[in-house]
């Protein structure tokens, strides 16, 4: 038996018999998360559907648990996996109860009549979403952010071993996305459901998922784990990013940096500058930043932000070489803005440098 509990062998999906993305091999062990990223319209949905069998494959097929989805019966494949897919279902005259409670159908009995123990099920879903107030509510009646919950606590409900979302965060407000997320990460580490799904928000992706796909034209462009899925080139590659920036180390997006020659020069440290960064780059103001060293949180923005970035090592004491590239430069600035840094043993050459940029009048204080 495989170690792995979910998986596809070369599988293509598309439509109408043409191929839209061949060749995905993909294997998941129980309880972890996998999160489909790329952009829009590279078929992140037609992979999720295929996998669901909302599609037919093209060829290749899925397994779970080495069993193959193509040659199982709906109501098998209902009790193993359960499906939150972007499309609108239709909620008339359903309360929200109602349409949670449809996630036991695979469980009922021809009548599909529920037992007490069903109804105990879809209200311990309802509760685990936190939605339990929106049980006598009408379904199409609720906002999309609610409707969203509802349609997770009725796959909750399904009690299924793989859960399949198809971009599960895009209605929701940021305290309901984390919400969300906390609810599938619960799922999958603590009762041991396996979770796919799609995101646009790949912040969100780095830190809940353990495996990334990365899904952009023909082929799967890279697999693996966030650690090796999240670098800037990749990241850069897959979205043909080139107006801003994603930041790898914070997981942000960053804006384009300001063009022209840069007339301020920003002293900083310890996070200290990163607030005057963002001034500057509101205020479409270029601006150089230094004396930093490469693992200060002042350095990551900057290199995304300043036009240019004097930096030194870590732990080492700030060089000659690099004083004076800092103090050639602060020399072409109209104006010097010190937003704070500690001042040690190492970087004992920023006080010079802020000490020069007092005495040539252009000092001021952030």
């Amino acid at each position: 038996m495989s170690e792995y509990y979910f998986r596809t062998a070369d599988l293509s999906v598309g439509y109408n018999g043409k191929t839209l993305i061949r060749d995905i091999t993909v294997s998941l062990r129980a309880g972890e998360i996998m999160t489909l990223i790329g952009p829009n319209g590279s078929g992140k949905s037609t992979i999720l559907k295929s996998i669901t069998r909302h599609l037919a494959a093209i060829r290749g097929d899925s397994f779970i648990a080495d069993a193959s989805v193509g040659a199982m019966s709906y109501k098998e494949l209902s009790r193993k996996l359960a499906v939150v897919l972007t499309e609108r279902i239709k909620g008339e005259l359903l309360t929200c109860w109602d349409v949670v409670s449809t996630g036991r159908y695979p469980y009922t009995n021809t009548l599909g009549l529920l037992s007490p123990a069903d109804r105990e099920k879809v209200a311990a879903a309802l509760e685990s979403v936190h939605a339990a107030d929106l049980a006598d509510r009408d379904f199409t009646a609720i906002s999309d952010g609610q409707r969203q919950r509802i349609l997770l606590a009725r796959a909750i409900c399904q009690e299924p071993e793989i859960i399949v979302l198809d971009e599960p965060t895009s209605f929701l407000d940021i305290r309901h996305k984390l919400e969300l997320l906390s609810i599938l990460r619960s799922m999958a580490k603590e009762k041991g459901i396996t979770v796919i799904m799609s995101l646009h928000e790949i912040d969100l992706a780095q830190k809940i998922s353990d495996k990334i796909l990365c899904v952009r034209g023909e082929t799967i462009e890279h697999f693996g784990t966030p650690e090796e899925i999240f670098r800037q080139e990749i990241i850069d590659s897959l979205y043909d990013i080139d107006a801003g920036s994603y930041d790898i180390t914070f997981g942000s997006v960053e804006l384009p940096r300001p063009a022209g020659t840069p007339r301020t020069f920003v002293i900083s440290g310890c996070g200290s500058g990163i607030p005057v960064f963002r001034r500057l780059q509101k205020e479409d103001q270029p601006f150089i930043a230094g004396i930093l060293y490469t693992n200060d949180v002042d350095f990551q923005v900057a290199r995304h932000l300043a036009a240019e970035v004097v930096s030194e090592a870590p732990f080492s004491p700030i060089s000659e070489e690099t004083y004076q590239r800092a103090l050639t430069l602060m020399k072409t600035c109209d104006t010097v803005i010190c937003a704070g840094v500690p001042i040690g043993e190492s970087n004992r050459r920023i006080a010079d440098l802020i000490e020069a940029a007092r005495s040539l009048g252009l000092l001021r204080e952030a």
